[in-house]
């Protein structure tokens, strides 16, 4: 709890049925006030009744994470409503692939608004709010596409490569205001839908522990939020054991 008596306030910004929500789950079994978004509301549904069944606080909003004027009154909203926003996790995907040849300007730009442009929009936003309180946590989903740009992957690698970019410079910036920024490179198949019907020769790996549990992944999110300032993480890579690299 916090010394006013609340619960601290975690935002989830792009909370999926997997990462994000697993996320959102375990910053709430932490005594958080959880805050979820995605573009419909209707599909949070599950995750917010799965955390309040778990005697969780959750409250879900629509947000177009691109949009300047819905994030501002996201945050505004929250903070007047339910409380100081204590930590907030960036983790919209966009990870669409397509050879260079056939890559269109409107989805080379799509992929970079929807994976940076609305990183930055939140992040500033949350700086925003966290900066006069001299705390804080801000946490971006990376990717392996954050550190190389492999074949038919131009868009999302240089979208995730601006969003490290953008985490490094405001945690250079903002650490010394008490605001600890980080980085998570997760580098490896998740467990997920996407990964079972459309990859399932590497689905087959889960046997072996050889995709990322989302469970898995949450977990090294709320230990870095609860790192001390004397030893905070920037950037953390976390892949399968089998997983070259």
């Amino acid at each position: 709890m916090a010394a006013d008596g609340l619960r601290p306030v975690a935002l989830v910004v792009g909370a999926g049925d997997a990462t994000g929500g697993a996320i959102a789950r375990r910053f709430a079994r932490g005594g958080c006030t959880v805050c979820a978004t995605r573009r419909s509301v209707d599909k949070l549904q599950p995750l917010l009744e799965q955390i309040r069944a778990e005697g969780g606080e959750a409250h879900g909003f629509a947000c177009d994470a691109r949009n300047e004027d819905e994030v501002a009154a996201l945050y505004d909203d929250i903070e007047a409503r339910i409380g100081p926003i204590e930590a907030m996790v960036f983790n919209i995907g966009a990870n669409v692939p397509s050879s260079i040849l056939e890559e269109t300007a409107r989805k080379y730009f799509k992929i970079w608004e929807m994976a940076c442009f609305a990183g930055f929009l939140n992040a500033r936003k949350a700086a925003r709010c966290m900066a006069p309180r001299g705390k804080g946590t801000i946490l971006f989903t990376g990717a392996t596409a954050s550190l190389r740009g492999s074949a038919n992957f131009a868009a999302f690698a240089g979208a995730k490569h601006a969003l490290r970019a953008l985490a490094q410079s405001m945690a250079r910036e903002l650490g010394p205001r008490g605001i600890h920024v980080a980085h998570v490179v997760i580098d490896g198949a998740i467990d997920t839908e996407f990964i079972r019907e459309n990859f399932p020769e590497r689905y087959a790996l889960k046997d072996q522990d050889g995709i990322l549990n989302p469970e898995h992944i949450a977990e090294n999110y709320w230990m870095l939020h609860l790192q001390p300032r004397d030893a905070w993480t920037h950037e953390l890579d976390l892949r399968p054991w089998i997983e070259k690299f």
